[in-house]
């Protein structure tokens, strides 16, 4: 696959990031804990809800804060839970655990008649079609119906720092895709749910009695990679870089490495022809079935590109995938129902099946960008 093999050579390299690290809105215990005593309150929260090694959840029994519930997102309170999974309800040292992923998107009324409030605390990745995004929306559409307020922990993301790709058209939303934004949308959680509340986003306009407590010592100019992988999948650094490029390869016939030591650090498949890197899926923790289990797929290897190249680029790469365009044998099999999804739209499907160039594919979204950038900007709680 010469064309791959050129896009993994070159590419523009960018300014470099700070490596400082900020510390997120769940150590400003003096903002929050204050509002949590003497009420009856649900935590939404996963795995990387974590402050100095030790869960959120545990921290606030320490406390003696005991929660009411815990609702948590996709991959469950263990974060192990395969993409697309559905996690039963369970508990977690006597605390009802409640699902909001599957059928059961937000909490019901009845649950929200039992607390005073919610406290959100997840790890985000900064990326539309990363689901935690929807909890916090549909968790927000559940305050604001019920007039509980949420207080959201802000913590900084791997892609807070640009904004790019398309934005997401109307007729396209899914739960990987809820709102008028790019794949890339700029932005914290907290920021996120700043924006949401402020564009009448809610269902019918609503509006979410809502709490940010900041993040200290954050600019957006310091690249920051969670500790704490935000899900079983995206394990490394080069993971997180590549996830907003490779997750695309999800709506194709395409391997990103599910159910292999490498998740989103590969792309492959049993009917590419040239590549120099071989892998056979196999289900896993946080990998059940994943495609192709048990074949042997070639294809290539891109975390050295990632580590040294795109670490410093503000970009979706779209090489990688115009040219497996180019080589498939029958390109619109390429593409399922859920490409659509994932970008947002039906435009950048036509555009890789009609021949365009990365350049002019970036070009389309110009306009949709700096208007999304102005929207943006009104809900900014740290330098750009």
């Amino acid at each position: 696959m010469n064309k791959v093999c050129l896009a993994i050579c070159f590419i523009l390299i960018g300014m470099g990031l700070g490596r400082s690290q900020p510390l997120p809105g769940i150590y400003q215990g003096s903002e929050w804990l204050p509002l949590l005593y003497g009420k009856k309150f649900a935590v939404a929260a996963h795995h990387a809800s974590v402050l100095d090694s030790v869960h959120l959840i545990d921290f606030l029994l320490e406390k003696r804060l005991k929660p009411v519930m815990i609702f948590t997102p996709e991959h469950g309170l263990s974060g192990m839970a395969s993409a697309g999974e559905k996690i039963v309800d369970s508990e977690y040292k006597g605390i009802p655990v409640i699902s909001l992923y599957g059928n059961k998107k937000k909490p019901t009324a009845e649950e929200m008649k039992s607390i005073d409030l919610v406290l959100f605390d997840m790890q985000d990745m900064g990326v539309r079609f990363f689901t935690y995004i929807s909890t916090l929306t549909y968790l927000m559409e559940a305050c604001a119906e019920n007039k509980k307020p949420i207080i959201v922990l802000d913590r900084p993301n791997p892609h807070a720092h640009y904004i790019d790709g398309p934005v997401l058209k109307p007729g396209f939303e899914s739960y990987v895709g809820l709102h008028p934004v790019p794949i890339v949308y700029g932005l914290t959680i907290g920021e996120y749910a700043r924006m949401v509340n402020g564009e009448g986003w809610l269902k019918g306009g609503m509006k979410a009695d809502l709490t940010v407590v900041k993040i200290k010592g954050y600019h957006r100019k310091i690249r920051y990679f969670p500790p704490i992988p935000p899900s079983p999948n995206l394990r490394t650094k080069a993971a997180m870089i590549l996830y907003t490029s490779l997750c695309l390869f999800e709506g194709t016939q395409v391997s990103v490495g599910r159910g292999t030591e490498k998740p989103f650090e590969v792309f492959g498949a049993p009917f590419f022809s040239e590549g120099d890197y071989y892998f056979i899926p196999e289900s896993r923790a946080g990998a059940t079935n994943p495609p192709y289990q048990g074949q042997k797929c070639r294809g290539f290897d891109v975390k050295i590109f990632a580590e040294n190249f795109m670490a410093q680029a503000e970009f979706i790469y779209l090489d990688w995938l115009i040219a497996t365009v180019e080589l498939h044998e029958n390109p619109p099999k390429l593409f399922n129902a859920f490409f659509d999804k994932l970008a947002g739209t039906d435009q950048l499907r036509k555009q890789l099946l009609s021949g365009k160039k990365a350049s002019e594919i970036r070009d389309s979204w110009r306009s949709d960008l700096e208007q999304y950038a102005r929207i943006r900007n009104k809900y900014l709680l740290y330098p750009d």
